[in-house]
């Protein structure tokens, strides 16, 4: 535990070293750690009728007291173009859908389309999300307001990261998360995830994750509302630089860099600890044998055999002790 704290990667308690030592399926979400976690708003498509600037202006309104990467997306770029972002009241956040709010007196529904064709009442865009964009649908009570389609590009380090977690045994990647289809699809071909499992709420993100068959499962998420899904895995992993606190306190192991290469780190440094406390077991137990068939023929007083199981005792301490010092295998692709 010590060996992973000076790697930035807190992991909560020595049984959960034990259980991500075999880890042999890893399931991750997609924004925020596949990707940057750093959108950007690409286009803006209002519905027949409205302006852009009021679009941006209506979703900005409702998102600014959201935590998530992509309200903060939307709130920079109404500020940035300055639009003025009324008041909002009554905001109440749907995990994995978006969030609804009371703007100039009139509900706003700000989110996935299913979320705001079930607030508002009013059809969303059908039209397909371009690959690799995310669709943020905004609409009334009154009307339909358009769309916002944003961007987010994969780790530099995903596809690196991915081949060290084979190379250590995980057998099987999943990508879990609520965008849609094609988006996900096209993150996941660059980096080398073949399971895509897209447009998931976090009910079905859960389900998910009880129902992969290779275990042990460990889940890896940002820590922005990912605190059930983190919970119900076997090794729940939080990526805490700007993740959620509920995320990193429900999760066994919380990265506190930037990094998903810490995530196939902190399988490496589970392995090699799990490797030196056996062989410091072992080596104990071939000594004490070995005085015990000594002590058989008599030749070994009472003192001496008390003051050799200190040694055996010491042997084991020191010889576990180099799980400390950095090894070989502690990698973390670039």
């Amino acid at each position: 535990m010590s060996r992973a704290a000076s790697s930035g990667v807190i992991v909560k308690s020595g049984g959960v070293l034990e259980i991500l030592a075999r880890a042999r399926t890893v399931a991750l979400d997609k924004t925020g750690t596949l990707t940057h976690g750093r959108p950007e708003v690409d286009l803006i498509e209002p519905a027949p009728g409205v302006e852009a600037e009021a679009l941006l202006a209506a979703a900005a309104a409702a998102e600014a007291y959201s935590t998530h990467v992509l309200a903060r997306t939307i709130v920079r770029e109404a500020e940035q173009r300055g639009l003025a972002i009324a008041a909002a009241v009554g905001v109440e956040e749907t995990t994995a859908a978006g969030l609804t709010a009371t703007v100039a007196g009139v509900t706003t529904a700000v989110g996935n389309a299913g979320h705001v064709e079930r607030v508002t009442g009013h059809r969303t865009d059908p039209a397909a999300v371009p690959p690799g964009h995310i669709a943020v649908h905004v609409g009334t009570t009154e009307a339909y307001l358009g769309r916002i389609l944003l961007t987010d590009q994969p780790r530099g380090n995903a596809p690196a990261t991915l081949a060290a977690l084979r190379s250590l045994g995980v057998r099987t990647t999943v990508m879990l998360t609520g965008d849609a289809a094609p988006t996900a699809e096209q993150i996941a071909a660059q980096v080398g995830i073949g399971d895509v499992r897209a447009g998931l709420r976090q009910a079905d993100k859960v389900a998910a994750v009880r129902a992969l068959p290779d275990r042990p499962v460990v889940m890896v998420g940002d820590g922005v509302n990912d605190a059930p899904v983190l919970a119900v895995a076997d090794v729940g992993i939080a990526m805490g630089a700007k993740g959620a606190t509920a995320a990193s306190e429900s999760a066994d192991v919380v990265i506190m860099l930037d990094d998903l290469g810490r995530v196939a780190t902190s399988i490496a440094i589970a392995q090699r600890t799990v490797r030196i406390a056996l062989q410091a077991i072992w080596l104990g137990i071939a000594i004490s044998f070995a005085l015990m068939a000594v002590a058989v023929w008599g030749v070994l007083p009472a003192v001496a055999g008390t003051a050799l199981q200190e040694v055996v005792d010491l042997a084991a301490i020191l010889t576990a002790l180099r799980a400390v010092r950095p090894g070989r295998t502690d990698v973390r692709p670039a």
